[in-house]
């Protein structure tokens, strides 16, 4: 074996140790934060029971770790969507799906991903992405007679981030069947509404 074979596995070892020592920063810094977001880095790293010289060493600046965290917080919320197949699963049992996945990243990543808004254009591009992925399943949906015809899609789609958003600040579940029936919540909220007999 060359000395350039044996290095090489050490090199993974080495990144896949530093992806770790990461996504521990970040993990404490989600929890930290939602706590209390005007926490200092040396209680994000006590949290992630790490040196504060690594953080610093990760992360120039608090607001370096923080847009590092939303970003990564976008990406799960991008591949929670993803994983429900919006685009191939029957309208219905994606529009399910879909609510429980958004529920679990917002409900664990509160604070990551109340910055939603964030100045970063690849944030802002998953965001956009998730975005049009839910106005083509509202398309699915009304084609298969889920949504009425004459719905407003854009309307119908700013109400389900809405309640999505109501659902976020409920008690924080205890176990994911919680999630589950939040969705149920949501869905039969959005496509049924309050009226008694389908209201007048």
């Amino acid at each position: 074996m060359t000395q350039q074979e044996q290095a090489r596995p050490a090199g993974r070892a080495r990144r896949a140790d530093a992806e770790r020592t990461v996504q521990a920063i970040l993990e404490a810094a989600e929890r930290v934060l939602s706590a209390d977001p005007t926490a200092s880095m040396e209680q994000i790293a006590a949290a992630a029971g790490v040196a504060r010289t690594t953080v610093h060493r990760r992360f120039a600046t608090r607001d370096a770790l923080i847009d590092e965290l939303t970003g990564w917080a976008a990406q799960r919320f991008a591949e929670a969507v993803r994983r429900a197949r919006p685009e191939t699963a029957p309208p219905l049992v994606a529009l399910y799906q879909v609510t429980a996945n958004v529920l679990d990243v917002k409900i664990g990543w509160g604070f990551a991903m109340s910055r939603a808004f964030s100045a970063d254009p690849q944030v802002a591009g998953v965001h956009a992405g998730v975005r049009e992925q839910c106005d083509r399943l509202f398309l699915r949906a009304r084609d298969a007679g889920v949504i009425r015809t004459d719905v407003d899609l854009d309307w119908a789609r700013r109400v389900y981030y809405a309640l999505i958003h109501e659902a976020t600040q409920q008690p924080e579940p205890t176990d994911p069947t919680d999630t589950d029936a939040l969705a149920t919540l949501v869905v039969d909220t959005l496509l049924r509404g309050i009226g008694a007999n389908g209201g007048l």
